[in-house]
């Protein structure tokens, strides 16, 4: 695998949320992909069971050798697992229902709740950034993630319920970062399903906005039948259609991300200015995008 010229530790993105069906996994892929598609080096571990994650940028679950599993309780180093995508740019560290047991073997394993810190550690500075897509639960598999990352992203749906159980995930942020991450931030909060036609979404967006303010994500993303479909596909919807509207709301999401983490990393440290890129770019170059399916 060529080696990045980039100069600073990769920063870790884990992306939780234990209600289900809130676009997580889909956020994962698509902020993932459209990190890869503007330049960055970016390595996507799924960390969730269903490996739909995995599945969705084109591997076959059922014929993986080595997974993130293995990683976890075998203790592989987490290079051994990382595989290509038809994204350039783009990593991935698998799974599959492997993955499911991972949590009871673990229990006995000396420091549990850093063994994925310590394999990320352990691994050669590659990438920028490092997504880390999470079971839809509060387990030992999400609080992994959680003492790996830098920082939480939280995908949560533009439905009635949006705010019920956010409470417990912020909870179970602050116990992380005060027993085993103190460096943990919440890196914000993104509206997904958005249907601007159900008066609800925008109310839901409105209230969301009021109590977490400029922690929120400007970009929202619609509902859209891209979105759904590109899984199928096995691919990201910047593969599928780069022009559909969620495609579009992700790489938008990708750059309002970008130029977060550059004033971040010029307010914990002017003199290392980090390259953020032209993030506001208009246009994607599509036959970047496409080069990977050939």
């Amino acid at each position: 695998m060529e080696r990045s010229s980039h100069p600073y530790m990769a920063w870790k993105i884990c992306i939780a949320n234990q209600k289900g069906g809130v676009g997580k996994t889909t956020s994962a892929v698509n902020l993932a992909a459209s990190l890869a598609v503007l330049g960055r080096r970016c390595l996507l571990i799924d960390l969730d069971p269903q490996g739909n994650a995995t599945s969705g940028l084109g591997l076959d679950k059922s014929t993986l050798r080595r997974s993130i599993y293995h990683v976890l309780v075998e203790d592989d180093p987490l290079g051994s697992v990382i595989l290509p995508t038809a994204v350039p740019h783009l990593s991935l560290a698998p799974a599959n229902i492997d993955l499911s047991g991972a949590e009871l073997e673990m229990v006995p394993l000396e420091n549990r709740e850093r063994l994925l810190a310590q394999r990320l550690a352990a691994t050669p500075a590659e990438y920028e950034f490092v997504l880390i897509d999470c079971p839809p639960s509060l387990g030992l598999l999400t609080v992994n993630a959680l003492a790996a990352a830098d920082s939480v992203l939280v995908p949560v749906q533009c439905e009635y319920y949006a705010l019920e159980g956010l409470s417990q995930l912020l909870n179970t942020v602050t116990l992380v970062k005060r027993r085993l991450n103190p460096h943990l931030k919440i890196e914000g909060f993104l509206l997904t399903m958005f249907d601007i036609r159900n008066r609800i979404c925008s109310q839901v967006a409105d209230e969301v906005r009021g109590h977490f303010q400029e922690r929120v994500f400007q970009t929202l993303v619609a509902r859209n039948v891209r979105l759904s479909e590109a899984p199928s596909h096995g691919q990201p919807a910047l593969l599928y259609d780069p022009a559909s509207r969620g495609a579009q709301a992700y790489l938008e999401a990708a750059r309002e991300l970008l130029v977060r983490h550059a004033a971040r990393a010029e307010d914990a440290a002017p003199e290392r200015k980090v390259h953020a890129g032209n993030v506001h770019a208009g246009k994607v170059d599509e036959g970047r995008v496409k080069e990977g399916e050939r």
